[in-house]
């Protein structure tokens, strides 16, 4: 199992190298092909989604993405620091998920309908969804199935 954790300070401009880092680790894990393309789409929704969050409230907190091929899956968690009401929503394509906007301490809160349409298009390019939030923050888990042994022979997945 091979695990690569990917912090940034939350600047829109740093979407496109998490977007990157995850096709190219999806791609060595053995991700097929036609479904990179998904990959990265629903990785530059739920970081702009976490920078977003983070940048409305002033956090100083980096955003996190974890990459993970174990158990024959490749998961992808984004996390953010920002404190949300206490949600949990699981849910496979065709299913719903949703989490209210945060409020930040300058009155301002993440349009809902904006942060609602994101995760719309993350559960219609992930094979499985969960989306959490509370006091630590918020987090958006997706993951695809992977067969090991495509893994290609160039080492970054180029």
């Amino acid at each position: 199992m091979a695990i690569v954790e990917l912090r940034f300070t939350a600047l829109p401009e740093h979407v496109r190298t998490a977007r990157l880092v995850a096709a190219a680790v999806a791609r060595r894990a053995g991700v097929a092909e036609s479904v990179l393309d998904e990959v990265r789409l629903a990785v530059g929704e739920a970081c702009s989604r976490a920078v977003g969050l983070t940048r409305q409230v002033g956090a100083d907190e980096p955003v996190t993405v974890t990459l993970d091929d174990g158990d024959g899956r490749f998961s992808i968690e984004v996390r953010d620091a920002v404190p949300q009401p206490a949600v949990v929503g699981a849910g496979e394509s065709g299913g719903s998920v949703g989490l209210p906007g945060p409020s930040g301490a300058n009155g301002m809160s993440l349009d809902v309908a904006e942060s609602e349409l994101g995760l719309a298009v993350i559960l219609g390019l992930v094979d499985e969804l969960d989306v959490r939030a509370g006091a630590d923050g918020g987090s958006i888990r997706m993951s695809w199935p992977s067969e090991k042994g495509k893994i290609g022979d160039d080492p970054l997945g180029l």
